[in-house]
């Protein structure tokens, strides 16, 4: 019950960041505020498995997801290493297909994460990067399979496939 409570306060206050001045009397009308609420806690009742989950090892719940340091970190992340994969990514894409070098297929990476968030945040890092597109998870054992534009290794490591997108995942939800 902690657990929900917390990821429902936690989309309550990013609801009332991103809705600041809107109202018409205050910083929020009383509807904003109710509305917020209870999109609040339907986003923390259906949220809530995933960020807090139990990792793969058998470790207990954690709520070190709320730790602000990890949403920096998180930040961070996206200003920095993914901005600048998706530029070149994108600079990528955007080369093969003038040049029609184009080598698709579905390649297997093991990034080794242990927590359902840290999976969901590679997989998402890598279906926002063009060229990219995250196609299944194995539920065992975490392993990706990825759609890639140019398959040069029928079994690369991560690397060739995400760059350091795995070492990102693990340093922000593990």
């Amino acid at each position: 019950m902690l657990v929900f409570l917390a990821t429902s306060l936690v989309a309550y206050v990013l609801y009332l960041i991103l809705t600041m001045f809107t109202g018409s009397v205050g910083l929020w009308s009383t509807g904003e505020l109710i509305a917020g609420a209870v999109l609040s806690l339907i986003a923390g009742a259906i949220a809530y498995r995933v960020a807090f989950e139990k990792e793969r090892k058998g470790e207990k719940n954690s709520l070190r997801v709320l730790n602000p340091l990890r949403f920096i970190l998180f930040l961070g992340y996206l200003v920095g290493p993914f901005f600048i994969a998706m530029a070149r990514a994108n600079i990528d894409v955007a080369y093969r297909v003038i040049t029609g070098k184009i080598r698709p297929g579905i390649v297997k990476i093991s990034p080794n994460l242990k927590t359902d968030l840290g999976i969901t945040l590679l997989a998402n890092s890598i279906t926002l990067t063009p060229g990219t597109l995250s196609v299944d998870v194995d539920e065992e054992n975490g392993d990706l399979y990825v759609h890639w534009i140019n398959v040069k290794n029928p079994e690369p490591s991560p690397e060739e496939v995400c760059g350091s997108f795995p070492y990102w995942a693990r340093r922000i939800a593990e």
